[in-house]
């Protein structure tokens, strides 16, 4: 539920672009880390300065620089001023609870989006905000930890692998987001095993346990399908906006990655509606076991009542009953109980009761 719902809001009462940070101190310490390249050239290093930043605004490469940590609200701060980055976007960049969204500032384009993955421990979902801006020739991501879906792109670049070394910063931005986009399938695979799980449950044993787990699997997709929704209108303002910053040749790559995103939401919206009629399974299947049980106790009740009867009329003390000083009278009463216990249980059989 606290995933669900967002929690009192720290800068509350300040003024707009106050910088306050919002959410949970996942990293000790804010980490930056830069990676250059062009064609022919490649450098990567780790910083602790800021100002060493000011230099890379005039390379003519491409310059990315990654920050884990956002709990140090003065090295977000210089950063901003280095690259000129709106108080707003900065803000936002901090709160950690921001809904995906892109937003165009002519000199730099800003995204946020959401990092899923599947939590060992727990096996539950769990979120982390990336706020990403597209400059001239840079790109900075912010992260809320180290430890991110991003490893192959920086491999690629290492290697020169691929055509991102010979793209700009628009292919880059594009390929951090598809990386993100392509978790999407690999936390939609273990919720699709989850659900057959569930599914296998329901049908050979409905428990309560397994009622729960199909309420927490819910709370989870309303929770996925809150943090992916926003991505295809994301994606879409980015295919229709007209900024310098995004190139046409990237542009059929964005529409690739538009398609992704289709697919990861068509498969969302089928899993809501599986988890939806495990409910009802759950429920019919509970209600099957009772009238099953039900049925047995009617027929045990049924056999019992004409012997009940029996025994009842012959239980009766009055002086003037011939059967009871009958010699075989006690076996006749046997004999006429066993005899409707058998005609009952051919009659339940013919009747496919039992």
């Amino acid at each position: 539920m606290r995933k669900l719902i967002r929690r009192t809001n720290k800068s509350r009462g300040l003024p707009p672009g106050s910088l306050v940070h919002i959410g949970d101190k996942k990293t000790d310490k804010t980490k930056i880390s830069i990676i250059d390249y062009s064609i022919g050239k490649f450098d990567e290093k780790e910083i602790k300065n800021i100002e060493e930043c000011i230099n890379l605004k005039r390379r003519p490469s491409t310059t990315w620089i990654n920050i884990d940590g956002l709990h140090q609200v003065d090295i977000i701060e210089k950063i901003g001023k280095c690259f000129e980055i709106h108080p707003l976007v900065l803000e936002d960049i901090l709160n950690t609870e921001q809904r995906p969204k892109m937003e165009d500032y002519d000199k730099y384009i800003f995204f946020i989006l959401k990092m899923l993955y599947i939590d060992d421990k727990t096996n539950e979902i769990q979120s982390e905000q990336v706020s990403i801006i597209l400059g001239q020739n840079y790109v900075i991501s912010f992260q809320e930890k180290i430890g991110d879906v991003f490893d192959p792109i920086r491999e690629r670049i290492r290697k020169g692998k691929g055509r991102i070394r010979k793209m700009g910063p628009d292919y880059l931005a594009y390929s951090l987001i598809d990386a993100i986009v392509d978790n999407y399938f690999s936390l939609l695979e273990n919720i699709g095993d989850r659900v057959e799980e569930i599914e296998s449950r329901l049908i050979s044993n409905p428990i309560p346990e397994t009622l729960q787990k199909i309420y927490n699997l819910k709370r989870e997709m309303i929770y996925l399908r809150k943090s992916v929704w926003p991505l295809r209108e994301l994606i879409n303002n980015l295919l229709r906006e007209e900024s310098k910053l995004i190139k046409k040749n990237t542009h059929v790559y964005l529409r690739d990655l538009y398609d992704q995103t289709i697919q990861v939401i068509d498969t969302i919206e089928t899993f809501r509606d599986m988890i939806s009629g495990m409910l009802d399974i759950y429920m019919s299947s509970v209600s099957n076991k009772m009238n099953e049980t039900m049925k047995v106790l009617t027929i045990f009740a049924a056999i019992f009542i004409p012997l009940t009867f029996i025994a009842g009329v012959y239980g009766m003390n009055f002086t003037h009953m011939p059967e009871l000083n009958w010699e075989y009278g006690y076996v006749f009463s046997l004999f006429i109980m066993a005899s409707l216990v058998v005609t009952m249980l051919i009659f339940f059989k013919r009747r496919k009761w039992i």
